[in-house]
């Protein structure tokens, strides 16, 4: 079967598209993003073992996942700035050792001042490793194939987090401290090819330098000043809270209601899987839409998807239903919104852009599980779920208006070009009135 398949023309050309032509350290980087994440057992099971394990509160829970979004918003900055003045390698290979180190320092802490403080470096090196990842993409890979670059890489994250999430539900059952030994030492094998497989990527000139060009320059202040940006921004960060509670308060809510941790790893594993599965054909389904339709329907799945968990009660099945309709919202979302916000940002200036609403992401995961653990304390789940299909909504109302305000309604998406994880640019130029 399978030697009928590759023996198809049109499937090689497909195969060759997809994955030719790409150089050995991109797949060296990305075999080590796919281990990285096979092995990612903590950030999905952390909630479930604070309190199911450990028997802390949900607020508690929220808070340490607070921490944990905070040393990652703190990352997103300083790692960005570590990369570019001593090197892709030095910084990626220090933040996996040290991810690694507290990841496996967070299984023996006791006491809740010692887990919150460890969570909060765990988070703090775990997001180190995004900015000179896209780095040494960017560095090694030719502008014409970046993006298809960032899809692959996306790829593998999707598929090992959705394999991690059902083999730690297994796992969790023999105890939670093998979690986090294997989380260590997967990170760690990481670290190790990394240096061994790929050399310093950062270029020794500027773009400056190189061209020559007088463009005019744009600070952070002038990326808060720009509304229509900015408005974007905001709406992104509303959706991003709802998402949020994938992590955190879904997991507190499913043990809760009985469901064990294997099957809430089946659950949560969903999410990954599926965007493995469908993410090309409903890019592809996408492409010449509505860019308002499509932000809107993706608020609205998001929202309400995860306000079915409200009548999941006791039934894995139905948990899974609310997975899969959030999931569908992340898939319509990520490209379009990525789209937009890449028209919106000038030419020259992409990457505080990028970075600017990158952060909204971060902000989302210190805010969202504190405040979606104080709900689900002091109002119980169905306000929780409630509250965020409510916000889902109010998230689709505001796309409505941006776009009547910004002559934007019929703006079609090119969904196909766009697929990528969030943090990633596109190859080609804004439009000229971007």
């Amino acid at each position: 079967m399978l030697v009928a398949l590759t023996a198809n023309p049109r499937i090689r050309r497909l195969v060759r598209e997809t994955v030719g032509g790409l150089p050995r350290q991109f797949w060296w980087l990305w075999v080590s993003t796919l281990v990285n994440k096979l092995g990612a057992f903590v950030v999905t099971f952390l909630a479930l073992y604070l309190t199911k394990d450990r028997g802390y509160s949900a607020s508690y829970a929220g808070l340490v996942a607070s921490l944990f979004g905070l040393g990652s918003a703190i990352a997103a900055l300083g790692a960005g700035v570590l990369a570019d003045r001593i090197g892709r390698r030095p910084t990626l290979v220090a933040a996996q050792l040290g991810t690694a180190l507290f990841t496996a320092v967070l299984g023996f802490a006791n006491g809740q001042v010692a887990i919150a403080v460890v969570a909060f470096l765990v988070g703090l090196c775990n997001n180190a490793t995004r900015p000179p990842t896209s780095a040494i993409i960017a560095d090694i890979v030719p502008a014409e194939d970046r993006v298809r670059a960032y899809s692959l890489n996306y790829w593998a994250i999707n598929i090992g987090f959705g394999l991690s999430a059902t083999v730690a539900g297994l796992i969790a059952t023999h105890g939670y401290l093998t979690l986090f030994l294997l989380d260590a030492l997967t990170t760690l094998v990481c670290a190790v090819v990394i240096f061994i497989r790929i050399p310093e990527t950062k270029p020794q000139t500027t773009p400056g330098e190189v061209t020559g060009a007088a463009e005019p320059r744009i600070g952070l202040l002038s990326v808060f000043r720009d509304a229509p940006f900015m408005a974007v921004v905001g709406l992104n960060l509303l959706l991003a809270l709802i998402f949020q509670q994938g992590s955190t308060t879904l997991a507190v809510d499913m043990g809760a209601s009985g469901i064990t941790s294997t099957q809430y790893g089946l659950v949560i594993g969903l999410n990954g899987l599926l965007i493995v599965v469908l993410q090309i054909p409903i890019t592809r389904w996408m492409e010449g839409r509505s860019r308002t339709g499509l932000l809107i329907a993706s608020c609205l799945f998001a929202g309400w998807g995860f306000g079915l968990a409200a009548l999941a009660g006791s039934s894995a099945w139905l948990f899974a239903l609310s997975v899969a309709v959030w999931t569908v919202g992340e898939i319509l979302n990520a490209p379009t919104m990525m789209g937009l916000v890449a028209e919106l940002s000038p030419t020259h200036a992409r990457g505080r852009y990028q970075g600017v609403y990158s952060l909204s992401w971060s902000l989302a995961s210190f805010v969202g599980p504190a405040v979606g653990g104080l709900l689900l304390d002091h109002s119980g789940p169905g306000v929780l779920w409630l509250v965020c299909g409510l916000c889902g909504t109010v998230a689709a109302l505001g796309h409505v208006g941006l776009a009547r305000r910004t002559g934007g309604a019929g703006r079609r998406t090119d969904a196909v070009t766009e697929v990528r994880a969030p943090e990633v640019e596109r190859a080609e130029k804004a439009p000229a009135g971007a």
